[in-house]
Parts: structure tokens; C-alpha cells; sequence
């Protein structure tokens, strides 16, 4: 009975990895689209036809959603329409009227306001007693975590054990079966339980967490998120003290080295939208801690003035 049981939950688990629908969905999506972009255009499939340069009989497959459309046919039929390519093969719905028009609002605002908004939209709960520590892996996330959460008295979560414990597999083994697709799933997941299960708590996120929009997005909305920063060659050094095979000889080190640098320039703009940040280079923990518990908010350090005598 037992071994059904865990044959069902690792069904379960694997049709929610094996991400995306299949080509003949996405091809009707694009057909869907294509018709509706069409209809609140006033415009017949002739009129499209010619002016995108497409046969009217390859037309009329792509919106039965028989055709293989290429990018390059793509891109004109766009052009045609007036549409941003992404709007045929974007996964979330293009039809709210809402939505378009915020999107049209922020597009035009300048860097600075757009700031502004972004902070008075995606502030940190700051009732909700979550603090969420981000960054590349060897900044100090793992250590400075529990010590941070031991403080303030509260919890403290790693996202990827979570992960590991949803799954029933270690990372590399999530990485390996399921891709990408499948640890941002489990990823999204974990934290939206967390969020539900923990409403005071010290998380430790995934560096690339950052890279993920929507899960950023409800990150940032539901923690108070510091960025943990480090130089590259700090970062590096902590990573080796691991003894990680996969930068066992020179040379593999040399790439690992370039490679979190490469990352962390990659990320940076990602990181900077943190409520706050700590530069862990050359400090020792001790200093560090204090550190940390002088950028929280004010509801989070309210618990470490309940722990005082």
C-alpha cells in the first residue's frame, strides 16, 4: 500500500516537472492569438496576408494551427499587426485589457520613476516578520542565516533543502532529470508554502532565485530581502574551502572563478532591487551578524528587543 503511495506521489510530482505544453498546444495558442489580434484589428486574413507578405494559404494554417511558423515569418506577421513578437508566444494571457495598459504606462516612464513605483509596488511585508537572504553561492547565506534567525529567536529555512525534501531528490538529481524548468517549479512551490507555514522566518534562497521573475516578484513582496555581496575571489575562496570536485584541478578553478564573476555582472541589477545589502568581505561573522540585525526594519527587530533581559 505504502510503495502505491509513493508511486502516486512521484507521478504527481513529475507531471507538475515536466513543464510546458506540448508543440500542437503552443501552435493553437498561436492560432488563438493570431485570430484575436486579427478581430480587434478589423482586419480580414487577405488584408493580413498581404500585408506581411505571407500566402493567404500559409496563413490560414497558422491560424488552424497546423503551420510550423518560423521566428523570421513570425517577426512579420508581428510587424503586420503592430505587435510585440512576444505577445503570440508569451505564456501568460495577453487579452487583459488591464494588464496591457500598465505595461504601455511603465514603458514609458523613465528609469528613476520607474524605480519609485517598483519600491511603493513590491515593498517588503513589513508586518510579516520574514527576512530572505540572497545572493551567489559562498557569500555566507547557509552561516549567516541560522545565526541571524538564533538573534531574532524566529526560524531559519533553506529553500533548496525544501526543495530537496518536495522532490525527494538532491539538487544535481532535480537539475538532471527535470532541467531548469523543473527546480524553478519546485522552487516556486517551496517558497509559496514557506510563506504560508512561516510568518516569522530567516530564509536562505538559491542565488539564481533573482533570475526567475514571478518568483522574485512574491520574494520580494512577502520578505524583507538583503543581498549578501562578496568580491569574486572572496566568494571563490569560500567555495574551494568545500572541496567542490567540480573545481578540483587549476584549470577548472580558473573557470569557476571567471564564471562567478561572469554571474554575479549578470545579476547585479537583480541583486540591487534588495531592500537592503551587506558586504561580507574580509568581516568575520561576529562582525557581520550586528551587521544584518541594524538593517532590518522595525517589526523584525522587534523580536530581538522581546529577547532582551
Amino acid at each position: 500500500m505504502m510503495r502505491r503511495i509513493e508511486d502516486k506521489r512521484s507521478l504527481t510530482v513529475k507531471s507538475r516537472l515536466s513543464g510546458g505544453a506540448s508543440e500542437q498546444e503552443l501552435h493553437q495558442l498561436l492560432a488563438q492569438r493570431l485570430r484575436h489580434a486579427r478581430a480587434q484589428r478589423f482586419m480580414t486574413r487577405k488584408a493580413l496576408a498581404e500585408q506581411s507578405g505571407i500566402s493567404l494559404a500559409y496563413l490560414g494554417r497558422v491560424e488552424a494551427g497546423t503551420a510550423n511558423i518560423s521566428l523570421a515569418l513570425l517577426r512579420r506577421l508581428a510587424l503586420a499587426l503592430h505587435l510585440p513578437i512576444e505577445s503570440f508566444v508569451g505564456t501568460e494571457d495577453s487579452a487583459n485589457p488591464e494588464l496591457t495598459m500598465i505595461v504601455e504606462f511603465l514603458k514609458r516612464q523613465q528609469p528613476e520613476r520607474l524605480a519609485r513605483i517598483r519600491q511603493q509596488l513590491l515593498d517588503g511585508d513589513r508586518e510579516a516578520q520574514r527576512i530572505a537572504l540572497i545572493g551567489i553561492r559562498g557569500v555566507g547565506k547557509s552561516t549567516l542565516g541560522p545565526l541571524l534567525a538564533e538573534r531574532l529567536g524566529i526560524p531559519f529555512v533553506e529553500l533548496n533543502r525544501e526543495i530537496e525534501k518536495e522532490a525527494r531528490l538532491a539538487i544535481s538529481e532535480i537539475f538532471t532529470l527535470y532541467g531548469q524548468h523543473g527546480y524553478r517549479v519546485l522552487e516556486r512551490t517551496c517558497l509559496e508554502r514557506i510563506i504560508a507555514e512561516y510568518p516569522s522566518v530567516v530564509l536562505a534562497t538559491g542565488g539564481g532565485v533573482v533570475a526567475e521573475p514571478a518568483t522574485y516578484e512574491v520574494l520580494l513582496t512577502s520578505f524583507f530581502t538583503i543581498w549578501l555581496k562578496a568580491k569574486p575571489r572572496v566568494m571563490f575562496e569560500r567555495v574551494l574551502m568545500q572541496h567542490d570536485a567540480r573545481i578540483a584541478s587549476p584549470r577548472l578553478r580558473d573557470e569557476a572563478l571567471e564564471n562567478i564573476a561572469r554571474t554575479l555582472d549578470a545579476r547585479q541589477p537583480l541583486y540591487q532591487l534588495a531592500h537592503a545589502s551587506c558586504d561580507t568581505s574580509g568581516k568575520p561573522i561576529a562582525q557581520v551578524v550586528p551587521a544584518l540585525l541594524a538593517l532590518l526594519p522595525p517589526a523584525p527587530r522587534s523580536m530581538l528587543a522581546r529577547r532582551v533581559p
